[in-house]
C-alpha cells in the first residue's frame, strides 16, 4: 500500500506542477483510525498529504458529476466503472478526467474490526503486509486483512480498473467467485418469508439517506423522496414508507450499480442495503449479459431497446 501512496503522490505532483489538471481527488489520513477522508489536492505541496491503504473505501467517483475543469482521480476497480457510467450518462467528458488506476485487493470493514475490539477504543491502526494492527490504551491486536474485508470487496470480480491513464501498480489477479449465493437464498424463500426478511432488514432505518448521498449514481437534481408533485413516498419511518424508499432506490440503480459498497459503508446503523441492489444486478446480468461500467461504449440495457431483448413478462 505504501508503494501506491508514493506513486499517487508522484503522479499528483507532476500533474499539478505541469498544470495538466486543476486538482487531484484522492484520500488523506482521517482524524480517526481506519477512516481516511476524501481530499482535493490543488498544489504540488498538498500532494504530499495523499495516501492509499485499505481505508479508502469511499467511492471518489461520487465527486465527478457535472464537475468543472479537469481533474485527476485515484480510482480502484469499482470507482473506474462508475466513471464509465458517468461518461455514458453525460455527467462527465473523458477529457475532463485523468485516471490514476489502483489495482485493488479490497477495503477493510472497519465495523467488523471495531466489533472485534469489544468496546475498546482504537487510537491507531496500521497495515503491514497481510496484517492490520490496531492499538489503544493498554492493548494491541492484529487482524488478518483478508478476513476483515468489506463484503462487496470479498466478492469483487473486477478488482483492476477498467479504464485509466496511468496504473499505480501491477494488475492483481481477478477472483472467480460466486457473487450471488446470498441472493439465491432469499429467492428460495416463500413470499411471506421474503416480506418478513426485508421488513426486518430495514427496521433500523433512520431515513437519513446516507446510502443515497454516498452513491455515485444518485445525482438527480431532485430525488424522488423529495418530490411533492407527485409525492412518491411518505416522509416517515413507517415500515411501508421505508421499504418503498429502498425498493425504488434499488430499481433506480438497476443496470447501473457497480456494487462498490458505498451505501453499506455509509449507513450509520449497518443495514445491508446491497441485498436490494445485488438482486437487480443479478437479474440484469442473467437477462442481458451486462455488468455496469465494464464497456465504455455500451449503454445500459434498461437505457436502450433491442428487438431481441428477453421479455419473459409477456409470456
Amino acid at each position: 500500500m505504501q508503494a501506491y501512496t508514493e506513486k499517487i503522490r508522484e503522479a499528483a505532483k507532476r500533474l499539478l506542477s505541469e498544470k495538466s489538471v486543476d486538482g487531484v481527488i484522492g484520500f488523506r489520513k482521517g482524524t480517526l483510525p481506519l477512516m481516511n477522508e476524501p481530499f482535493f489536492a490543488k498544489t504540488p505541496e498538498q500532494a504530499d498529504l495523499l495516501v492509499w491503504d485499505g481505508n479508502c473505501g469511499i467511492n471518489l467517483a461520487n465527486y465527478l458529476p457535472k464537475i468543472a475543469g479537469r481533474v485527476a482521480i485515484a480510482a480502484k476497480g469499482c470507482d473506474s466503472r462508475n466513471i464509465v457510467i458517468h461518461m455514458l450518462e453525460n455527467q462527465l467528458k473523458r477529457e475532463q478526467v485523468h485516471i490514476l488506476g489502483i489495482p485493488c485487493k479490497g477495503m477493510i470493514d472497519k465495523r467488523r474490526i471495531f466489533d472485534a475490539l469489544d468496546g475498546r477504543e482504537a487510537l491507531a491502526a496500521e497495515e503491514n503486509g497481510g496484517q492490520v494492527k490496531v492499538s489503544g490504551r493498554g492493548f494491541e491486536m492484529s487482524f488478518e486483512r483478508a478476513d476483515y474485508l468489506q463484503e462487496n470487496c470479498a466478492l469483487c470480480t473486477h478488482r483492476n480498473p477498467v479504464i485509466y491513464d496511468e496504473l499505480m501498480g501491477e494488475p492483481v489477479p481477478e477472483q472467480d467467485i460466486d457473487r450471488y449465493a446470498d441472493i439465491r437464498k432469499i429467492e428460495a424463500m416463500l413470499p411471506d418469508e421474503k416480506r418478513k426478511y426485508f421488513e426486518e432488514l430495514v427496521a433500523p432505518c433512520l431515513r437519513c439517506y446516507a446510502c443515497r448521498n454516498a452513491c455515485p449514481e444518485c445525482y438527480c437534481p431532485t430525488c424522488f423522496v423529495d418530490e411533492s408533485r407527485p409525492q412518491w413516498v411518505g416522509k416517515t419511518t413507517d415500515p411501508t414508507d421505508t421499504l418503498t424508499f429502498h425498493f425504488l432506490r434499488a430499481f433506480h440503480l438497476a443496470g447501473r450499480c457497480t456494487d462498490c459498497g458505498s451505501c453499506e459503508r455509509a449507513c450509520p446503523v449497518g443495514i445491508k442495503v446491497r441485498q436490494f441492489t445485488k438482486k437487480l444486478e443479478k437479474e440484469v446480468k442473467e437477462l442481458y449479459g451486462y455488468e455496469a461500467g465494464i464497456v465504455q461504449d455500451q449503454r445500459p440495457p434498461l437505457d436502450t431497446f433491442q428487438p431481441g431483448d428477453p421479455e419473459p413478462f409477456l409470456g
